[in-house]
């Protein structure tokens, strides 16, 4: 992936891919460690969407426009008080990812990557989240890797969450300022 040129401007790391990757977990780790805020995409989501996810039913761009116009504003509103974020978002698509540049930071991604079959194992194995490994397939379906012009990372989620952090924030080339177990 190209990486642009560092600035003064706020950072806004989106940690993407398909329902259960892990981009909440490695979202919260990426935020401790660099001691920035995080939020969670799917909180941005409108009632209706979640009411439509949890019957099984894909959501279409219609449904997913206002939410990642939510989640640009609140990347803008975070940037404006010179806050750095972490948020969690599939980004599936790039014209979604599109919007997401939008914001007046500087947005980097972090494609999270995993065979489907585990992925769908680990949507198995979760508890209390609305999204069923049903939708899996179609979020794979139309999942359009980050390209080469596009500011991010795509990072393994084979390993441990820890190992996950510590490789996004190498290939990143960010310096953590906090320490594992510190």
């Amino acid at each position: 992936m190209s990486v642009a040129p560092a600035s003064d401007r706020p950072v806004c790391l989106v940690v993407m891919g398909p329902s259960g990757t892990g981009k909440t977990t490695t979202a919260k780790g990426l935020a401790t460690r660099l001691g920035w805020r995080f939020a969670e995409a799917d909180e941005f989501h409108p009632k209706a969407n979640i009411e439509k996810m949890s019957a099984g039913i894909p959501l279409n761009d219609e449904d997913r426009a206002p939410w990642l116009v939510a989640i640009r504003d609140w990347v803008s509103s975070e940037a404006a008080a010179g806050r750095s974020t972490v948020i969690t978002c599939s980004a599936l698509k790039r014209r979604y990812r599109d919007v997401l540049r939008g914001a007046a930071a500087r947005v980097r991604f972090v494609e999270l990557t995993g065979d489907e079959a585990l992925i769908r194992e680990r949507m198995e194995k979760r508890k209390g989240h609305y999204m069923p490994p049903s939708l899996l397939a179609s979020q794979y379906a139309d999942f359009e890797p980050l390209q080469p012009d596009e500011d991010g990372v795509r990072v393994s989620v084979e390993a441990a969450p820890e190992g996950v952090v510590d490789d996004a924030l190498r290939q990143l080339s960010l310096a953590p300022v906090v320490s594992i177990g510190g």
